[in-house]
């Protein structure tokens, strides 16, 4: 008989089953606030939901890890099988109640909410009863550090730790040690949460909220803006507040979330002029300035906003939760096409595709490769202007002076070209569905920079093959493509070698 021996597959199920086990009791939160609420049949959805995610995990980890070695591609492979897998668990409980009309749209709601995008095909969402808004606040908010950096503060398997997190879009080492860094992270976001949610509970309470109900959409609105999620508990979504203040703090978190977690590190434990010298930071003032003029020109020439608080409220808003993934809006969806126009929507679609810091909560091409990519063109220019003879090293000014190689600037393009194609054929699936381009540029951009703003066509009623397109967009633009590649070439590789390396009993 033929006996199966994978290479690649054990390994990548083992770290999985690892990486899965923690995330699996962040299910007893809605369990908790399901059992205050007195939401039955919430709480038997996600009591099967926790139990589900343990029976997986112990599954996927009864896979031996001494085969061989664990390598880079191991690592990799498994933080895009997670995401999978924690989508399918995760939308149990949303599919269960009677908001989403297909386990398809659950799954298009679990995925959006753990790779922070926040398109939502929610059914009637201003009556989802309040453990599953929790439920949805907190994949985007625990996923907007990362499902690894999570397992990895209280695990390290053996030989994987830090390939994994770069799988997750978190490459950058704050400490030595991987547990190290994973605390770190998780120590800034905490104290940001503290921050944020106490901030936003004063405004709350003085906007005339019982203090639960202050405390509830506090929670939901920082999770949102700090992990430049999208989602809150409102169709309107910040437009519902009508509240500056709100808008205000939401903005400020916006930017911090966005910022790398290193240099968070850096600016909190070493030097604060760190702030001042990072090619991210200076890369963010300057698009964000060019963006903001090119919107504001375009606005006003259009008569659409006429007068600067409006036009900082409403356009300077719209294009700072664009450019920083957050997916707020605090005007109504279809406004962007039957009030912005064509230019205005070019804008949007040109800050989402930028992105916020590497290693953030952000999406998009993010501020790094922009400036290496610019950074990269001027040195160019500049070599064409010397002699021949000249010897020029270029460098970047990244939390500490990189020397800027091929490799670099290679590793950049390439990513940044992965997001173009993704975000074409993306758009090209919104107009098979009969949507405008730019509506469907706008909306694939959308999704695969992981920001969620919709024009309006993402809703329940679109067609399945775009909804699974939406998905694996967000999927891979999250995970920056390679993660993916990774895996699907380890499945590929090992299904194929039984067709030409079996072994016979």
């Amino acid at each position: 008989m033929k006996l199966f021996r994978f290479h690649d597959i054990p390994l990548i199920l083992y770290l999985t089953g690892n990486f899965i086990f923690f995330f699996s009791f962040i299910t007893l939160i809605p369990i908790v606030i399901a059992f205050i609420t007195c939401e039955w049949a919430e709480l038997i959805s996600f009591s099967f939901t926790f139990f589900l995610f343990i029976t997986i995990s112990l599954l996927f980890t009864s896979f031996s890890p001494n085969q061989r070695e664990i390598k880079w591609l191991h690592g990799m492979a498994a933080t895009a099988l997670v995401w999978l897998v924690a989508m399918l668990i995760a939308a149990i409980p949303l599919y269960f109640s009677s908001h989403y009309g297909s386990f398809l749209d659950s799954c298009f709601e679990t995925m959006s909410g753990i790779t922070t995008t926040g398109l939502t095909l929610t059914k009637d969402l201003d009556h989802l009863p309040i453990s599953l808004n929790i439920w949805r606040h907190l994949l985007q908010f625990i996923c907007g550090q990362g499902i690894i950096v999570l397992s990895l503060v209280f695990l390290t398997p053996v030989g994987v730790g830090f390939q994994a997190m770069v799988g997750e879009g978190k490459d950058e080492r704050l400490l030595p040690n991987i547990r190290g860094t994973s605390k770190s992270i998780w120590s800034i976001s905490m104290i940001f949460f503290g921050i944020g949610v106490l901030c936003l509970t004063i405004i709350g309470l003085t906007y005339g909220l019982s203090f639960p109900w202050a405390l509830f959409h506090s929670f939901s609105i920082y999770c949102s803006s700090w992990s430049t999620g999208g989602f809150l508990p409102q169709s309107q979504s910040m437009l519902y507040y009508h509240n500056i203040w709100f808008e205000a703090i939401a903005v400020s978190f916006f930017i911090l979330g966005s910022i790398n977690f290193g240099l968070h590190f850096v600016v909190w434990y070493k030097d604060r002029k760190e702030l001042f010298k990072d090619i991210e930071i200076k890369t963010m003032i300057a698009t964000t300035s060019v963006l903001t003029l090119f919107l504001a020109v375009g606005l006003i020439k259009d008569s659409i906003y006429s007068t600067l608080l409006p036009l900082t409220r409403k356009g300077l808003f719209q294009l700072m939760s664009a450019h920083f993934g957050a997916g707020q809006c605090n005007i109504y969806s279809q406004q962007f096409l039957t009030q912005w126009g064509d230019f205005g929507l070019v804008v949007i679609i040109l800050a989402m595709m930028f992105g916020g810091s590497a290693s953030s909560t952000a999406g998009g091409f993010k501020l790094y490769r922009i400036g290496v990519f610019f950074k990269s063109v001027f040195a160019d220019i500049k070599r064409l202007l010397q002699p021949k003879n000249s010897v020029i090293i270029d460098k970047i000014h990244h939390i500490q002076d990189i020397v800027l190689t091929d490799k670099i600037m290679k590793n950049s393009v390439i990513i940044i070209m992965l997001y173009i194609v993704t975000h074409l054929i993306g758009a090209l699936a919104g107009m098979l569905a009969g949507n405008s381009a730019i509506a469907s540029l706008f909306e694939a951009t959308s999704a695969t920079a992981n920001v969620g703003l919709s024009t309006g066509i993402t809703n329940p009623a679109m067609p399945s093959y775009l909804k699974i397109v939406y998905i694996i967009t967000m999927w891979m633009g999250r995970l920056e493509f390679i993660a993916t590649f990774v895996l699907i070439a380890s499945f590929y590789r090992d299904i194929k070698s039984q067709f030409t390396h079996e072994v016979i009993i």
